[in-house]
Order: C-alpha cells, then structure tokens, then sequence
C-alpha cells in the first residue's frame, strides 16, 4: 500500500485539524455510542431502522477520524506566507479575466472561502507576487487571474 502524500500546513490549519480530531473522538463518538445503545433497546436489531442509522453513523464517524488522523501524520507544518508572496495560508484578492474579484485562502483544510494549494487557482498562485497575472488551467478552460492584494 501505498504512502499518503504529504499535505502542506501552517502550524493553525493543523491545529484547526486537531481539534475537530478531538471533538470527534470525545463528544461525537459518546454520543453516537449512546445511540447504538438505545436502539438496541428497541429489539430484533434485524429490522431496527435506529440502529442500523446509529451503526451507520458511526461507521461515518471512524472513517473521518482515520482520514483526520493520516492527515496530521503524514502533514508538514509549514510557516505561514509572508506578506509578499502567496503561499499556504496565504488570503489572496484575485480579479479574474473579467473583472470579478474574489478573495480565496490557500489552504488543504477546506472550508468556505479556501482553495487547495493543489487546486488549479491554488497551484497558479503559489510564489507569485502582488500585480503577477497567472494563467489558471481550469478543468472547464484557461483563465486568467491577477493578484491584487495578499493578506
């Protein structure tokens, strides 16, 4: 089997990791425990709707801890961006090629407003420099970005 590859992270982004790790596996997997064991109280575990949802559930719950956890394993804490260039955990105004401006954070963590360093925009950006132009290789065509300002 092959390694997982090694994922890119400021010291925050990781910690941000760490802590969803923890909730998951304190609080959430009490409570869903909990809910297997009161559907089990219900019967013929058969044809016991709750306790098939339960066991589903947890089965969910497992499967994001060990994807969590092989992330921070195999992740490499990087320094978060300095002010002149994109890098990871860089937030960066772009304007596309017409004219729309968005503001995107590089970052492998997900979430709303971020892109993947790994991603077309995420890739495009990394090491470039207030005023570059960049040609995004997007899966629906070529676009163009300028970077306008990195937080």
């Amino acid at each position: 089997m092959t390694e997982p590859p090694t994922e890119r992270l400021t010291a925050k982004q990781a910690a941000a990791l760490r802590e969803e790790l923890e909730v998951l596996e304190g609080p959430r997997r009490t409570e869903v425990v909990a809910a297997i064991k009161k559907a089990r109280e219900f019967g013929d575990l058969s044809e016991n709707f709750e306790y098939h949802a339960a066991k589903n559930e947890q089965g969910l719950l497992e499967a994001r801890i060990r994807t969590l956890r092989s992330r921070l394993d195999h992740a490499e804490i990087v320094e978060d961006a300095s002010g002149d260039e994109v890098g990871i955990g860089s937030v960066v105004d772009v304007d596309d090629d017409r004219g729309e401006t968005m503001t995107v954070e590089i970052s492998a963590v997900g979430g709303a407003g971020t892109v993947s360093p790994t991603s077309p925009l995420g890739a495009a950006l990394l090491g470039r420099k207030v005023g570059d132009v960049v040609e995004v290789a997007a899966p629906r065509g070529s676009w163009q970005a300028t970077i306008k300002h990195i937080h």
